[in-house]
């Protein structure tokens, strides 16, 4: 292909969530909305008279208009500011593609990052809620209990949505620059923009296919709430609880080529802090579930597997300790794995012989 668009990727959760809508109990749907559900895998009995119907996805889908609405107007503002920063040359993406000075000739790429960095505000958002709604609740919240289990569910599914356009805009950005017949270009868009492996590119090479399995973890985990009457509660409660990966994945992608976090600096110091309310939350979550089921009981009980799976509970929430201290020492030390920014002037570090 030539006249390749910019190496590095739209910042954020996109190819990534989770996305979707990303935590332990993130995505649509919560334990603590089947806490009566059977533990066996059994389909819950049918719906009797005079009890609320089972939340569809055609429902939530009606119900998410108003999320959506205000996710348009964040990513229209965040992509604003992208936007002003680029053309002001304030922006470190410009440091890191010099070409890109250009704010019109690629405002599809920055409209890419801005809904890239929507998608990861609200895939925090929906890990937040998954992980209050089965753990211990605050006494005071402003929605009742069933009110915060649908914006859980609609925030999941604009997660999803922002995803997609973070990707779609980026493979747009790749076809709007290829010199290349149209059918080529959207060829090879599709290869690089969504085929793990595709975009051979530099960081890309890794950052992008990380970035391309949270999307596709991200949709069916997200979506499997619908079906989970068909499949089981106890399947569905193990695989909704992979959608933390899912959330890891976007974060290891933004942190890792996003250009708006590419040097050391307070911007991407924030993207770490915003994990440590995420970590506490989990570890209150393991420590306290809502389901009596999960509580680690005092000792190990008699068997090999209740011992075995004692230990394994007692590990999970060791390792969230050790996360959880480990997110605080990046914080309090600004070491966060971020490049060093170079110096304006760099004619020192030439070699003139």
């Amino acid at each position: 292909m030539t006249n390749q668009p910019p190496t590095p990727e739209p910042a954020a959760a996109a190819e990534t969530p989770g996305s979707t809508a990303p935590a332990t109990e993130a995505g649509p749907g919560t334990v603590a909305t089947e806490s009566t559900a059977p533990d066996d895998g059994r389909v819950p009995a049918p719906r009797r008279p005079g009890e609320p119907r089972r939340p569809t996805l055609r429902s939530d889908l009606r119900a998410s208009w108003p999320d959506g609405l205000v996710a348009l107007l964040i990513t229209a503002a965040i992509f604003v500011l992208l936007y002003i920063r680029i053309r002001n040359k304030t922006s470190s993406t410009v440091t890191v593609m010099p070409f890109m000075a250009d704010a019109g000739g690629f405002w599809m790429y920055f409209l890419s990052q801005a809904f890239g960095w929507s998608a990861l505000l609200w895939a925090w958002g929906t890990v937040i809620l998954g992980l209050m709604l089965s753990g211990p609740r605050p006494g005071r919240l402003p929605l009742s209990g069933p009110r915060l289990e649908r914006l859980h569910r609609t925030t999941s599914l604009n997660t999803i949505a922002l995803i997609a356009a973070h990707a779609l805009l980026f493979g747009a950005e790749l076809v709007r620059h290829d010199t290349a017949s149209w059918n080529s270009a959207v060829a090879t868009a599709f290869v690089e923009a969504l085929v793990p492996g595709g975009y051979d590119s530099g960081t890309g090479k890794i950052a992008i296919p990380i970035g391309q399995a949270a999307l596709y973890l991200a949709i069916p985990l997200g979506l499997i709430f619908y079906v989970r009457h068909r499949i089981g509660q106890k399947t569905w409660r193990i695989l909704h609880r992979c959608v933390i990966v899912v959330y890891v994945l976007s974060v290891w992608h933004t942190l890792l080529y996003g250009t708006n976090v590419w040097y050391d600096g307070w911007f991407r110091t924030s993207v770490w802090l915003l994990q440590l309310p995420i970590a506490a939350l989990l570890l209150l979550r393991l420590t306290r579930p809502a389901r009596r089921s999960e509580k680690l009981p005092g000792r190990p009980g008699a068997t090999a597997g209740a011992r075995t799976g004692w230990a394994l509970r007692v590990g999970g929430r060791l390792v969230v300790v050790a996360i959880l201290a480990a997110l605080v020492a990046v914080v309090a030390s600004g070491s966060d794995g971020g490049r060093s920014i170079p110096p304006k002037d760099t004619t020192s570090t030439h070699n003139h012989d």
